[in-house]
């Protein structure tokens, strides 16, 4: 009896110390797999950010062309000054902030192939300095269809200065104060920032349609133009299927002015495709909206980063749910259900994978590279593919 219940108490020290060893074995693969996740994101996003060589190669040249080509440039001011089709209110009217040239050129490809009427289709692009004359050049050369496309940059608007827009002060006090966790270019970038002042960029419009630079359209969007907002200023597909999307996801619920004025449970919507009432929009003088709740978040309290977030302020109360039909998001991030890509009238790549690079979601990328012209002679130059 002594005997075994020796033999007993050794196996049970013997189990204990080897509980201890796996214990301690699953700590450290969880530790491991933390940081194998923190890395596998940091550099899904450095790969986002990355230019791709052939996109870089194609605005060197468009920019080369348009600087040597004087009579390239004359053509096209003139065009641009004689267009009456800019500021007529009975077109469709839509708006890209980009500083990609190939993707804002997939936007209106697609657009133009997929509207009944594209004489009737307008696009205003805005970029920077940079990426100015490219964009002149390639959009001033190439036909879509009879769409009408000009070309501004930001640069150029007056009343875009520190003193008017909050966050320009804070972009440019980003370098020496802004932590490293929150220099994401995506977030710096004035052409990010840009939707929440369309009507000052666009003083003649009433109605205009807001695409992002990474989508396509594969069905007639003139129907947008005609749909009732019920006197709300914005048009946007509402994506609460989940609790992920409601606005206790992208606000911080611990500070008083977020508890006091919105609801957690109310409904996320997107951006990447918005009808926006601009009459309305001046109305109710949104953009005053937008600016206060950008100067109380200058110490980054309320929301962290992105134009979701003081959208989801700036919009509440005023935004219109629209058919899911018109917006199908995902394809840049997780698997998307074929039945709604194949009905969505605009498929947004939003997420890191976008279809110009090569970490893309192959399955997804026939959607986008369908409306790029490979045959291009400066696509040929420049091995864009």
């Amino acid at each position: 009896m002594a005997l075994l219940l020796f033999q007993g108490q050794q196996l049970h020290y013997d189990s204990a110390t080897m509980i201890m060893k796996l214990k301690a074995k699953i700590q450290a693969l969880e530790e491991q797999m933390s940081s194998v996740t923190e890395k596998s994101s940091k550099y899904g996003q450095i790969a986002a950010e990355e230019v791709p060589k052939g996109l870089y190669c194609i605005g060197i040249r468009l920019t080369t062309e348009w600087f040597r080509n004087l009579s390239l440039q004359r053509k096209i001011k003139e065009r641009m000054q004689m267009e009456a089709k800019l500021k007529d209110n009975s077109l469709n009217h839509f708006c890209v902030f980009s500083d990609n040239i190939v993707a804002t050129s997939v936007v209106i490809n697609s657009t133009s192939i997929s509207s009944k009427n594209p004489d009737r289709v307008v696009f205003h692009i805005v970029t920077d300095e940079i990426n100015y004359a490219a964009m002149t050049a390639w959009f001033g050369t190439n036909q879509f269809k009879g769409v009408t496309v000009e070309v501004q940059k930001f640069e150029d608007f007056k009343w875009l200065n520190a003193s008017y827009v909050p966050v320009l002060k804070q972009l440019q006090d980003a370098e020496t104060k802004t932590p490293i966790k929150f220099r994401n270019p995506k977030y710096l970038s004035m052409l990010n920032h840009l939707r929440f002042y369309i009507p000052e960029v666009f003083p003649a419009l009433k109605k205009i349609v807001f695409l992002d630079d990474d989508v396509v359209v594969q069905k007639d969007l003139s129907a947008l133009f005609s749909i009732d907002l019920n006197g709300n200023v914005n048009g946007a597909v509402e994506t609460c299927m989940e609790t992920f999307h409601r606005y206790h996801k992208y606000l911080n619920y611990s500070h008083p002015l977020i508890r006091e004025h919105f609801d957690p449970d109310a409904c996320g919507w997107a951006f990447g495709m918005n009808v926006f009432d601009l009459v309305e929009w001046r109305k109710r003088n949104v953009t005053s909206i937008y600016h206060y709740w950008q100067e109380k978040n200058v110490d980054r309290t309320l929301w962290k980063l992105g134009t979701l977030p003081p959208g989801l302020l700036t919009f509440y109360g005023l935004t219109e749910p629209l058919d899911p039909t018109w917006h199908v998001l995902g394809l840049g991030y997780t698997n998307v259900d074929p039945h709604l890509i194949e009905k969505g009238a605009v498929l947004h790549f939003n997420g890191n994978s976008k279809p110009w690079l090569k970490i893309g979601m192959e399955k997804y990328k026939p959607l986008w590279e369908k409306f790029v012209d490979y045959s291009h002679p400066l696509l040929q130059q420049c091995n864009f593919h």
